[in-house]
């Protein structure tokens, strides 16, 4: 998977411990277009494991970790 080099949006989630980001990001995707893509900044190590399983039970499509401790998402539905 390839992660764009400017997403859409961008949720700031640094300094956040899990579920903060996890629940951020679901607030935030569904006011966006589907095929928009949302990098979220995450440093607490659970994100690399809460954000894709949340991106699998919400049909979502996780793209991958991008550069720094972030993530991309593309809205799917």
């Amino acid at each position: 998977m390839t992660t764009p080099a400017h997403p859409d949006e961008i949720i700031d989630c640094l300094g956040q411990r899990c579920p903060l980001p996890v629940i951020a990001l679901a607030r935030r995707l569904p006011e966006l277009p589907v095929g928009a893509v949302v990098r979220v900044l995450a440093d607490d190590p659970a994100a690399a494991v809460d954000i894709p399983a949340w991106c699998r039970m919400r049909q979502q499509e996780y793209l991958g970790a991008a550069p720094g401790p972030a993530y991309d998402i593309r809205r799917s539905r």
